[in-house]
């Protein structure tokens, strides 16, 4: 087994396909592998012996599969209803062919970089204005401040792997999380930076996070409400959702949650103004 290695642990029944990050000793000086979900924003860990390689998928045909392929069409033929309806509700619009939408940017701050460049991929395909950095997850607060002010985004998505590391531990304890104080971190970092919740929406969080002390730090959006594991792209559906809402609506919580693939035990927030402005006219020359 060596960095790079996918894999699958055989006393989960190879129910998650993990990639090998690193290697370390666990408490009782066994090797272990360090391991990150392909399909999923989960870290675990395995003894060596309970490994089996399995043959590299595709990550983006993974993540991208039937299901996440009917709701991006969703989400996309929602963007142009929405669209419509916002036109409709605005007569002098309507009239104006010079009008022109402008959805909320986004600086996404992911721990993979895979996922990252395929969330990217999707937010263009979404018509979504988004940059994005990947970084560690334990640097991610060191550097929150710093890209805020560089890209000036109206969400932030904070985000990579993270998982409870006690299968019956006390879901309250922060130490009993892998990265979750990290995105609690960086969360407080970006609130110094802006205060307001509506004038810069945060997703924060990752598989079995600690959505309540994420939502406490001061995040619009986290998971994971049931412990569970998140899709890779839960995420981008949340900001598409706020990025292409008008400013002058509170996008209902319920909506939100539902156009993800996990649901409400994945992710959860509080009530938040839409991010689209209207704009005319058009460039002139």
């Amino acid at each position: 087994m060596k960095i790079g290695d996918v894999v699958a642990r055989e006393s989960y029944n190879k129910d998650i396909i993990f990639k090998i990050v690193s290697f370390g000793v666990d408490e009782t000086g066994d090797k272990i592998a360090i391991l990150k979900g392909v399909a999923f924003r989960i870290i675990a860990d395995a003894k060596l012996d309970d490994l089996v390689s399995v043959t590299a998928p595709d990550l983006r045909e993974i993540l991208i599969d039937k299901e996440v392929e009917t709701r991006l069409t969703r989400s996309v033929k929602k963007a142009r209803d929405r669209e419509r309806k916002m036109t409709r509700a605005l007569p002098k619009l309507q009239s104006n062919s010079n009008t022109y939408g402008i959805p909320g940017k986004v600086l996404q701050i992911d721990g993979d970089k895979e996922y990252l460049n395929i969330c990217l991929d999707v937010y263009a395909e979404l018509g979504i204005p988004a940059a994005g950095v990947a970084i560690s997850e334990s640097n991610q607060y060191k550097e929150v401040r710093g890209l805020l002010e560089k890209y000036n985004p109206d969400i932030l998505v904070v985000t990579g792997h993270d998982s409870m590391t006690l299968k019956r531990g006390n879901i309250e304890n922060i130490n009993n999380y892998r990265n979750s104080l990290n995105f609690i971190k960086a969360v407080k970092e970006a609130r110094k930076w802006q205060p307001n919740l509506d004038s810069l929406v945060i997703f924060a969080g990752a598989c079995q996070s600690n959505y309540e002390k994420i939502i406490g730090a001061g995040a619009n959006y986290a998971s994971s409400p049931g412990r569970i594991m998140i899709h890779a792209l839960d995420p981008v559906f949340i900001v598409e959702k706020i990025a292409c809402s008008r400013i002058d609506v509170v996008v209902p919580i319920e909506e939100v949650i539902d156009q993800t693939v996990t649901g409400i035990k994945g992710v959860g927030g509080s009530e938040t103004r839409g991010k689209f402005r209207w704009a005319m006219p058009k460039t002139m020359i």
